[in-house]
Parts: structure tokens; sequence; C-alpha cells
């Protein structure tokens, strides 16, 4: 046998089992098209235009694995990448469950992504995984906020809702994805924490490990509303005219 240390391995999970329903009715939000191409295969190529992703696991709605495979065999992505695809479960924590748990073994670094940030930088996915590789059990890019935020009790019907407080804008971030963990870390999380959480670095958190940030970029914004898809047909827009994209 070889002394030679194993070379680390990087997968991206790409939860993509939603519908979007604040895109309105039609194809579910992974499935709606930014310049032709669906934002799902976008956010593919996004975690495989980085040299460290050796696979990319894509999470399916549950009837929806042919299809998507489908999608995918149907568009090029880089030939250095694997990909696989696997049905979802019915809320997004069980859908990155099943995506590591179809992770073959050998993978140290495992990136969670959302198939809606169609366009983060390949920056921004190395950074993450380096500051996986350095050390950190989970990373999180994020963006300082530009806005005051007020914490406010919550009123229903759309009544004046009264300012509980205003937390210091200097320390809050606006998170993005994809986030990076240590395999350990996520899976252990995973098979522990119970209850809804907003991201999977929340549920390390819960684990009392330490969460670090990274710097984000303003292109890897989600795609919610359908003003969102204006903007990201702007930013594709623009990397053609510059970049050749």
């Amino acid at each position: 046998m070889s002394d030679q240390p194993r070379p680390p391995r990087t997968a991206a999970v790409i939860p993509a089992a939603g519908r979007g329903v604040r895109l309105g009715p039609g194809a579910p939000k992974a499935l709606r098209t930014l310049n032709g191409t669906p934002m799902l295969v976008h956010a593919v190529r996004a975690m495989a235009a980085s040299r460290a992703v050796s696979l990319v696991v894509v999470v399916a709605p549950p009837d929806g694995a042919p299809d998507v495979r489908r999608l995918l065999d149907a568009h090029s992505l880089p030939e250095r990448t694997d990909y696989l695809v696997v049905p979802g479960g019915e809320t997004r924590q069980e859908s990155v469950r099943l995506g590591l748990d179809a992770l073959p073994e050998g993978f140290d670094t495992v990136l969670v992504h959302d198939a809606a940030r169609p366009l983060v930088p390949v920056e921004t996915v190395d950074a993450v995984i380096e500051a996986v590789r350095d050390g950190a059990p989970a990373v999180v890019p994020a963006l300082p906020l530009a806005d005051t935020v007020k914490e406010v009790e919550p009123a229903s019907g759309g009544a004046p809702e009264p300012v509980v407080a205003t937390p210091e804008r200097a320390r809050l971030r606006a998170v993005q994805t994809p986030q990076g963990f240590a395999y350990e870390t996520l899976a252990e999380a995973h098979r522990t924490v119970t209850g809804e959480v907003t991201d999977d670095a929340s549920m390390v958190e819960r684990l009392g490990r330490k969460v670090v940030v990274v710097p984000g970029h303003e292109e890897a914004f989600k795609v919610t509303r359908p003003l969102d898809l204006v903007l990201a047909e702007a930013v594709l827009a623009r990397r053609r005219a510059n970049d050749g994209f």
C-alpha cells in the first residue's frame, strides 16, 4: 500500500426539490430559465467550475429525479466533475440529508448550495473550500448589510409592528451559499439536530461548533421573486459582454 496521503476531495450537494411559490405558478424554481438555461444547470456549473469539486449531488423533487437527470444530461458540464441525481424529501433539511447519504466514501469537504443562487462566482466557491481545508468545521460566505435592521414584534393582517430593538449593523451579515463543511461535522449535525432550521450552518451552531464567515459576492444573490430573475438576466448579459460567458 502507498504511504502517500490521499488528496482531499470535495463534493457539492444542491437541494432542488422545492416549488418556489414566490416566483408564481409554473415550473419549480430551480427549473426556471435564465438566458434559456434552467437555473439548476447554472448552479451545477457554478459548483463544477471549481477544480476542487469532483462530484455534484442534485437532490430532485421526490417524483422528478428521472426528469432532472435527463435535463442535466442535455446540457454540457465540465468533464472533470461527476454528478448524481437523487430524490429529495418533504423539507430542505431532509433533502440535504438524503444528498449526504448518497455521497460515496472518501469526501472530506461538503458544500451545500442553493439551486436558486445560480450565479455565484467560482472565487467564492474556492474561498469557502479553502477555509474548510484550513481547519474550519463550517464556513459561510456573507456580505455586510447595507440597510439598518429593526427587530419587531410581529403582527398579523398588515398591522403596524412595534420596534423591539435595532441591532448593531456592523456585527450583522447576510449569509449566502455555498456553505462549506467538514464532512463529519455536517453528517453529525444531520444525525443529531432536530427541528427546522434556516440553513445547515445553524445546525452546526447547535452542536456548539465554530462557524466562520468568508466574504460573499453580490452576484451570489438568491432568485426568489420575479424581479430577481430580471437582475439575474442582467448579470448574465454583463458577463457575456465582458467575459464572453
